[in-house]
């Protein structure tokens, strides 16, 4: 994989984002594990998982990869049976980072469940953004992920982030564009979006789909058919 980097967009908390030393999150891990074990016998089996994917994050900034692989794998089952897509998005996210025999299958099915389910836009953003990381500066792949991280901001941001998402997907789309085509006006960029049909979801949306069964092979952890007869219905 091309970034060992930790996400620190998608980490679940403020706290996480900001404490980065090795002592400060040894504590909070500490913290995490001391709150698991005391959960009364009452607390649901969703609770716990909400803990671990806290620690799987934690051991995940703690560069501990295979610990945080299992944690955060451990709690795919059950946010799939509660149908908490953004948690398993969130899951998906540490998987893929982890840097596993399995994490570009992981990353290939966290997409397709973040642009599927009605998943918060910047967790869909975040997790685009690695399939851009991960491409080719001249793969197309790219530029369809990113065409499809500004469509998602585009539909799915919140009214008080919808300019700052759509800005920041705005700029991701260029960067993309430059690197893949050295483009760098809005002329040249309006030709390279027509050029790679990139501006009809209905054109894009089934290139990610080639994507993404790149990305996962036959690795797939989920029946994709089942999970669409769960879709809310408007």
């Amino acid at each position: 994989m091309s970034n060992n980097d930790h996400d620190p967009y998608m980490m679940g908390t403020e706290l996480k984002a900001v404490e980065t030393d090795p002592q400060s999150l040894e504590k909070q891990l500490r913290l995490y594990q001391q709150h698991l074990q005391e959960l009364p016998a009452s607390a649901s089996r969703l609770d716990r998982a909400h803990i671990q994917l806290d620690i799987a994050e934690t051991l995940l900034a703690l560069d501990r990869k295979e610990q945080a692989w299992s944690t955060a794998r451990e709690t795919l089952e059950l946010f799939f049976a509660t149908e908490h897509w953004q948690e398993a998005v969130e899951a998906y996210n540490v998987l893929f980072q982890t840097e596993q025999p399995a994490s570009l299958a992981a990353l290939g099915q966290g997409v397709w469940l973040a642009v599927t389910f009605p998943v918060h836009a910047d967790t869909t953003i975040a997790m685009l953004q690695h399939i851009i990381d991960e491409t080719p500066d001249d793969s197309d792949g790219a530029a369809v992920a990113a065409i499809t991280a500004h469509y998602i901001a585009d539909i799915r941001a919140p009214e008080d982030k919808h300019h700052s998402l759509t800005f920041l997907t705005q700029n991701i789309l260029g960067q993309v564009a430059k690197r893949h085509s050295n483009v760098s006006t809005q002329a040249e960029l309006d030709a390279w979006m027509e050029k790679l049909h990139l501006k009809d979801p209905a054109e894009f949306l089934p290139r990610l789909a080639t994507v993404i069964d790149v990305l996962v092979q036959d690795e797939w952890w989920f029946d994709r058919d089942e999970l669409r007869k769960k879709l809310p219905v408007h």
